[in-house]
């Protein structure tokens, strides 16, 4: 497979293409010889760019095992693979327009975005916390009142905050960063006081941090959310492709190895280990491949 990196796409022109197109993603595929994977430049472990600005990752290399499958499904000799690198804030409209044909980053499935685009079967399961400097001897979003607390423009992790029982009545002043890297710098250099975001991705900013040794994750669960690859609504035949690659990647347990490679073993660039192993909660999802969205992970018992 011949692979190029695409970038520069603004998101006032994906705004001004955001209108959804009618999904058949195996036709444009054979049609045009190419399909677009949405990557992410730093949401590590599950896509972020190498020291030669590759994408790689967990949902990386299950995109590619998908891409394969399109690729003898079609019967196609070569298939061209652009990778267009998408934010929090213009991902979903670059997969319902048309320039994404599968979106390999780290986003949530949950009900609101089901109404806009389709998910794979979860491979991946988050808890949303906050991690901060060890000196600033916070724990607690009670903590925050009066604080500047840094999220990624996009996210819904802001809400979460103001909607758990103990950041209710909390004065914190939200900043923004247009990626998760530009989130940890934020907390890096004290602009804020703490980063909320999905844990393994503060884990993985914190493991390629110059000062690990500074940082933890802390406080309150704020949700449980599963993270997934995104594709378009209403197209049944790339679905269902996509839905028997994560099946057979879990029943064969290919999809174990892949995650000891990413979340258990040293990753570039720095051979850091997370040291993040699989949550029983993801190990129950993998057994039953689901692609049911956070809200049915929060239920209350």
């Amino acid at each position: 497979m011949k692979k190029s990196l695409t970038f520069g796409l603004t998101l006032v022109s994906a705004l001004a293409l955001s209108q959804p197109v009618l999904a058949d993603t195996l036709a444009k595929v054979k049609q045009s010889g190419s399909i677009t994977m949405g990557i992410r430049e730093s949401s590590y472990p599950l896509s972020y760019l190498d020291d030669k600005q590759q994408p790689i990752g967990y949902h990386i290399d299950i995109c590619n095992r998908i891409v394969d499958t399109v690729k003898t499904k079609l019967d196609l000799k070569t298939l061209k693979v652009a990778h267009q690198a998408v934010t929090s804030q213009n991902r979903i409209p670059l997969v319902t327009n048309g320039t994404v044909d599968l979106e390999c980053g780290s986003t949530t499935n949950n009900a609101a975005r089901q109404n806009q685009v389709a998910f794979a079967p979860t491979v991946f399961i988050t808890n949303v916390r906050m991690a901060v400097k060890k000196s600033s001897g916070i724990t607690s979003l009670s903590q925050l009142n009066g604080k500047p607390v840094a999220t990624t423009t996009g996210t819904t992790s802001v809400q979460l905050m103001r909607a758990h029982e103990k950041g209710k009545g909390i004065d914190f002043k939200e900043v923004y960063g247009k990626d998760h890297a530009d989130s940890f710098l934020m907390l890096e250099t004290d602009r804020a006081v703490a980063f909320v975001m999905d844990d393994n991705l503060l884990a993985g900013l914190i493991v390629t941090s110059k000062n690990p040794s500074e940082y933890a994750i802390v406080g309150e669960t704020l949700n449980i959310e599963p993270i997934a690859i995104m594709i378009r609504k209403d197209d049944p035949q790339f679905q269902g492709l996509v839905n028997t690659v994560i099946k057979d990647l879990a029943k064969s347990g290919e999809i174990d190895k892949l995650y000891a490679k990413w979340f258990m073993s040293p990753i570039p660039p720095k051979s850091a280990n997370m040291n993040f192993p699989m949550s029983d909660t993801l190990k129950t999802a993998l057994n039953n491949p689901t692609d049911a969205p956070a809200e049915q992970f929060n239920v209350k018992k």
